[in-house]
């Protein structure tokens, strides 16, 4: 991990194409502004997390869920024979 020291209104370059400022530091508290394409998606990392979990939820649901209608079918077509 790079460790870098800023002051509000300096700013750090990330590739060719996303710029980090420093807006205001207060009260234990941070505010940056990030400048980046707007097809790279920017999300604060407890938010991020809670999308992975639900995501990782809704796959495990929709596996089950298809589990069971394939029973459900198999079930149906031994007893048509």
């Amino acid at each position: 991990m790079l460790v870098l020291t800023r002051r509000p209104g300096e700013k750090i370059k990330i590739g060719n194409n996303i710029v980090v400022s420093v807006l205001e530091i207060e009260g234990g508290y941070i505010k940056l502004g990030v400048e980046a394409p707007k097809d790279i998606s920017i999300l604060r990392m407890e938010v991020f997390e809670k999308i992975q979990k639900e995501n990782i939820e809704s796959a495990s649901k929709d596996i089950r869920d298809i589990a069971d209608a394939a029973a459900l079918i198999k079930k149906k077509f031994s007893r048509s024979k």
